[in-house]
């Protein structure tokens, strides 16, 4: 990198620290090359970054930069260049002194309950635009070739549902249901009565309108409530799910959600655990904190096995779906993509650039391992009645 490219832009001298896989940055009608060898993406420059927003948060920088056009992916590669930026997420500069409390959330529940509206309660058109028709928005499981995304999502409820080991007559407990998709199933496959809660009004009532519309309301409940409440309905549960939810719970909660997990299981009972995990646990994603999931926290695997054995949980399985959570997010950008014209007139242009963001980044972070998605399933205390081999 030369003096000549460093007088030019501070960004493009930044840049140069991301050098793993060549690429190549257009600014002010030159080329600069980054790396070794042939340029697996070239990035387009429209408008520079200031020095302040790359080194107070590269990450937020370069998506914000990104979605009010101020740089430009050539050829449909942003899946590639996002990749190639978390393999060298060491890299990457943040300074939290910087983000005027981003990483300060509150994780009480009046301020959480606002937290998931902003995403969950966007409205129920627009995830119907891309997730597909069971509406689960979570990692699919691609069990066979082939699958579509529908096939796989049914497939990870089944699969979901089977580790449950779920008898006729038992009682369920979902804690953060969605659309309820996976109560409906259990209670038809299974026999068994489901109870759920959301903090999202428009996934419960979407939710409670499927319920109704097959004729499951003496077998199915869906309530608005944080699942902090439930202990005082004096409900137990024979077994309990949680998919998708621990990311919304807030690190200071990790020990309350646990308990309250505990209280609401029946001695012997089945809990299975389906949430992202990140190896590091300090929070460094501004990026998705200030637009995706605020006050979101992605724990680690560690802290949530230790957590289940500070209570009376015995951790049975763990299994990693990392690969298949990167399936699903690229199926959902790709039926993002498809609908970026209706999303754009409803939303804005920049709305659009965001999520692609988004649901790419995540592809991305998947594949190289940035995050990692765990089920575990426990059981309360010891239980010797359950089959001896994986069942499942």
């Amino acid at each position: 990198m030369g003096f000549k490219q460093l007088m030019d832009s501070f960004f493009i001298h930044f840049l140069g620290r991301f050098d793993k896989y060549p690429f190549d940055v257009e600014l002010h009608g030159d080329t600069y090359h980054i790396g070794e060898g042939e340029p697996e993406f070239t990035v387009q420059v429209n408008k520079d970054i200031p020095k302040k927003e790359l080194m107070a948060s590269t990450s937020l920088a370069l998506a914000e930069a990104y979605m009010r056009h101020d740089i430009e992916v050539r050829d449909d590669d942003l899946f590639k260049v996002i990749a190639g930026i978390l393999e060298q997420a060491d890299r990457l500069s943040l300074d939290k002194s910087a983000l005027k409390g981003l990483f300060s959330f509150s994780e009480k529940k009046r301020d959480q309950q606002r937290q998931v509206s902003s995403h969950y309660d966007l409205g129920n058109d627009f995830y119907k635009l891309w997730l597909d028709p069971t509406l689960s928005y979570s990692c699919a499981y691609f069990a066979k070739e082939g699958m579509t995304l529908e096939e796989a999502q049914r497939a990870k409820v089944d699969y979901t549902l089977n580790k449950l080991c779920l008898k006729p007559g038992m009682s369920l407990l979902d804690i953060g249901c969605g659309w309820g998709f996976l109560l409906i199933e259990a209670a038809q496959k299974y026999g068994v009565k489901g109870y759920g809660c959301t903090l999202s009004k428009e996934q419960y009532k979407m939710g409670r309108k499927r319920i109704k519309k097959l004729g499951l309301q003496d077998q199915v409940t869906i309530e608005l409530v944080d699942y902090r409440d439930l202990p005082d309905k004096e409900l137990t549960f024979d077994r309990i799910v949680s998919v998708g939810m621990m990311e919304h719970v807030g690190r200071s909660n990790y020990d309350t959600y646990m308990e309250t997990a505990n209280a609401l299981l029946k001695d012997g009972g089945l809990f299975l655990l389906h949430s992202i995990t990140g190896n590091d646990e300090g929070m460094r994603d501004s990026f998705m904190r200030k637009y995706i999931f605020p006050g979101g926290v992605i724990p680690s695997l560690r802290e949530l096995i230790h957590i289940a054995y500070d209570h009376d949980f015995r951790v049975l399985d763990v299994e990693s779906l990392r690969r298949h959570y990167y399936k699903t997010l690229m199926c959902w950008y790709h039926n993002f993509q498809a609908v970026h014209d209706q999303v754009r007139d409803a939303r804005g242009d920049e709305f659009v650039r965001m999520w692609d963001i988004y649901l790419c980044g995540c592809a991305a972070a998947f594949w190289v391992g940035y995050l990692d998605i765990h089920q575990t399933l426990m059981t309360k205390g010891i239980n010797n009645e359950l089959p001896m081999t994986r069942w499942y």
